[in-house]
This record gives C-alpha cells, sequence and structure tokens, in this order.
C-alpha cells in the first residue's frame, strides 16, 4: 500500500491536528478528523459572549510565521484581509514612565537601527545595550553553547534595568509565555532570530487578526477538507488507541464504533495525549515526557466601553506589576480591528499563574483601573461589562533544556502533533503548524514502507527528538 491510499485518523482539531489533516489530504491519503469540543481551533478558538464573538485569548503573529501564512492560503485565507499588519513596535501610553519604540517600513536591519535612534523613554546606555545585544546575538547565530535563563542571559550581556524592564520580559512573556526568571534563553534567542534579526523586514512585522481565531485557519481548514471528500467529526472525543495488525483502531467515546485505520496523528492536548499513551508499553517513555510537562496560564480580559471608545494606536505595551495590582500586559483596541466591536478592549496577562489565582471580578477591575491610570482616562476605569477568559494551561513552560518528544514514537504508524513536540520554539501557532506538517511527513515515510516492513519500523524520536539546547 502506498502513502496515498493511507487511511489516517487525527485525534485532535487544533491547529497542529488541521494543519496535519491538511498536509496528508494535499498527499492523497484519506483523512478522519476527530475533535471533542463542537467547533475546530483547540487553545486558538472564538467563544460568543453577551452576543459579541470573542476569542479564548488575544493573539498576535508574527510575519516570520511562514509555515502558518502558506496553510492559511491553502485553505481560501486572505491574509489582508485577516490581519493588521504592522512593523514591529514596543509602545507604551504617552505620559508615562515606558517607552516608544517603532521601527519604519525600511529593510532590514535599517528599520531597527532608525527605531533605536528615534525610540523615546530610552536614555544613551539603554540605546547601546539594545545595539550591543543585537550584533553580540548575530555574531553567535542567535544560540548558546549551553541554555540557561533569559534572565541570566541578559544578565551576562549587561542589558540595563530599563531596557529589561521595558522591551525584553515583556518579549519573553509574550513569547515564551515564561517569566525571564524561568524561561529558556536559546528558545527566545530562536524567536529574536526569526524576527528581529531575520534578514527580512517584514518577518519581524507583528499581525494582528481582524478575524476571530477560528475563522483563521482551523474553521476554513475543516471546509476545505470536507469539501475534498475527508471526514470531519465535531463533538467526537477520542476515548481510546490501540494496535490491531499493522494498523490501529481507533475507539471514540460515546456509542460510535470503533473504526480502524493505517496511522494514527495524536494532535491532542500533551496531558491528554499523555493519557491516552498510557496503556501502551513501547510508548511509556514519550508518555512520561507528556506527562511531566508544567504549564502556564494566560488570561485574557475585555472590557466594554461606550460606543467610539478608542485608542491612539491598535495596541499598547502595559507597565506590570502585581505587587501594585497591575495585571496587564498589553491592551487592543479591538474596534481598530473589527468595526462591529466598537468600543471594546481586549487586556493580555500571559505567564498569569498569581492573576488567575484572583477572584475574576477583582481581577477585571484591577485591569480596568490599570487602564484609566496609564492613560490619564478616568472613564476606563469603569467599563459597562467585562468578561475575563483564562486558559489555564495555555502552554508549557519553556525552561532551559526542557526535554521534547520528537514527532515519531516507538511504535509504527503512530506520530504525535502539537506545540510541545521538539523545536526551537517556543509553544506558539506556528510551532503547531510546523508539527502537524512534521507529522504528516512522518506519517507519508511510513506510508511508504513495504506492508511486511511496517511493524518493525519505529524510529524513536526521529528527525527532532532531541531536547532543546
Amino acid at each position: 500500500m502506498s502513502a496515498p491510499s493511507m487511511r489516517v485518523a487525527v485525534a485532535g482539531g487544533g491547529w497542529a491536528g488541521c494543519a496535519a489533516a491538511v498536509e496528508l489530504a494535499r498527499q492523497g491519503c484519506q483523512v478522519t478528523l476527530y475533535e471533542a469540543a463542537r467547533s475546530l481551533g483547540g487553545r486558538a478558538r472564538g467563544v460568543e459572549v453577551r452576543g459579541v464573538e470573542l476569542d479564548n485569548g488575544q493573539h498576535i503573529l508574527l510575519g516570520a510565521y511562514r509555515a502558518s501564512l502558506r496553510l492559511m492560503k491553502q485553505v481560501g485565507v486572505d491574509e489582508k484581509t485577516a490581519f493588521l499588519r504592522l512593523p514591529v513596535q514596543m509602545r507604551y501610553p504617552a505620559g508615562g514612565d515606558g517607552m516608544d519604540f517603532a521601527a519604519p517600513r525600511l529593510p532590514a536591519p535599517l528599520h531597527l537601527a532608525f527605531a533605536l535612534l528615534r525610540a523615546k523613554g530610552l536614555e544613551r546606555a539603554d540605546k547601546l545595550a539594545l545595539a550591543r545585544f543585537n550584533s553580540a546575538g548575530r555574531w553567535m547565530g542567535w544560540q548558546l553553547n549551553d541554555d540557561c535563563t533569559v534572565l541570566e542571559l541578559l544578565e551576562r550581556f549587561d542589558q540595563t534595568e530599563r531596557l529589561t524592564r521595558l522591551m525584553w520580559r515583556p518579549l519573553c512573556i509574550a513569547a515564551l509565555n515564561t517569566p525571564p526568571e524561568r524561561a529558556s534563553a536559546n528558545v527566545f534567542l530562536a524567536v529574536l532570530r526569526d524576527s528581529l534579526g531575520a534578514s527580512r523586514r517584514a518577518a519581524s512585522d507583528m499581525l494582528l487578526p481582524r478575524l476571530p481565531m477560528g475563522a483563521l485557519f482551523p474553521e476554513p481548514a475543516g471546509a476545505w477538507l470536507e469539501r475534498q471528500g475527508h471526514a470531519v467529526r465535531l463533538g467526537v472525543k477520542v476515548a481510546g488507541i490501540k494496535r490491531e495488525g499493522d494498523g490501529w483502531q481507533v475507539e471514540p467515546g460515546g456509542d460510535l464504533p470503533a473504526e480502524r485505520f493505517d496511522a494514527v496523528v495524536l494532535a491532542t492536548p500533551a496531558p491528554v495525549s499523555a493519557a491516552l499513551l498510557a496503556g501502551l508499553t513501547e510508548a511509556a517513555e514519550v508518555a512520561g515526557l507528556l506527562a511531566a510537562f508544567t504549564h502556564e496560564p494566560i488570561a485574557t480580559c475585555y472590557l466594554q466601553y461606550a460606543p467610539g471608545t478608542r485608542l491612539a494606536l491598535p495596541f499598547y505595551a502595559l507597565l506590570d506589576d502585581p505587587a501594585a495590582h497591575r495585571w496587564g500586559q498589553f491592551v487592543f483596541d479591538r474596534a481598530q480591528l473589527d468595526a462591529a466591536q466598537d468600543g471594546l478592549l481586549a487586556v493580555v496577562v500571559s505567564a498569569a499563574g498569581d492573576a488567575a489565582n484572583l477572584p475574576r471580578e477583582q481581577l477585571a477591575a484591577a485591569i480596568a483601573s490599570q487602564l484609566a491610570q496609564d492613560f490619564g482616562r478616568p472613564e476606563l476605569a469603569n467599563p459597562t461589562w467585562t468578561q475575563l477568559i483564562t486558559e489555564k494551561r495555555a502552554t508549557f513552560s519553556c525552561t532551559p533544556g526542557l526535554v521534547r518528544p520528537g514527532n515519531t514514537t516507538a511504535l509504527p504508524g503512530l506520530v504525535l502533533a502539537g506545540d510541545y513536540t521538539a523545536s526551537d520554539y517556543p509553544a506558539t501557532l506556528e510551532t503547531a503548524v510546523r508539527s502537524g506538517q512534521a507529522a504528516a511527513t512522518a506519517i507519508r515515510a511510513y506510508g511508504a514502507l513495504p506492508r511486511e516492513k511496517r511493524s518493525l519500523s519505529h524510529t524513536h524520536g526521529a528527525a527532532s527528538g532531541d531536547s532543546v539546547r
């Protein structure tokens, strides 16, 4: 049997699962996509609140996310309609103790040089430290021989306290969802390499979604799959998987019958995948890796104000200080992304462990007070309504030397897909998409083997099974 005639089950309809399903279908496999929820998207999905279509979290994508942008285009999403593209920037509300750093639309690396020269709120020592860090990063190929924390990296390169507070810390928390004191320097450097350090200016651009997260890729991917004759089963949880001959039996929850497939892609969250693998002796090691992950929450607070309430820019950075009950790190003016969301602001709290432990009303009130103070606008302290959405396991804790499993497992025809698989990137949408595509490639390689050799084929931790260093 050749790879194009394989029947493949994809368990999990998040970005990794949808990417794997689309890539497998493109290769000629017959795909069945299972998703336990009633909609596709996983941890980047849409929700309805008070009749308003919101996301379960506010996201920013980067121009460096080439795999994601290509796949969106393949399933019919127009980038110009889907995103507001802005040059890289870190801009705080005027009049406070922040800074104003915004790159012009010039070729790289001139755009960063001009941004640094024109930056407000940074002293000469801060600007020299930033230039020195950028030069050192390029010189060492944006990689350390021995991983350490981001904080240790910044101290090693003599970054000033102000620059660390205004730029490096918020960038680290936004990209890795892990505080600099615990975050992997090598993963942080990989993000900087492909954005600030890229040879193309467009790679450093910030892409703010105009569409709901589900409409950016998962929902168009599901529709594309169905048009191509593949099955998308929403509200169907994969309760179990087991080896059957040279294939796999997938056991859906409820009263649905089990189905046999030639291969399976596990694109469920790490804890769910660990549970599904727990009964398979050959997968004990990878199940242990997945079960050992710790996770970080992300909270998004939506605040509805009177129609016409606007910010001067589509988004701002905010100075967070939990000790002073300042939790917000970025605020987005949703009306500048979607005219139907007039007067709606979204505030993001990444690495939100302490914030998530607060009563919801208390956290929302503190964020509203922070906005009123930072923008000098007392009316922002009194929104019409607020909605707090917290993803308690938004990402894994991206710590130094973390061992992440590869896509392939010790079991023939069973592969993993997810933002937690081995990569030099943190848990981002781009990581999920790349992992899904890598899982499809592994299935194709498996399907190309003669049938008699498939039961012997198990490349433990293949192509991407090393830890991130």
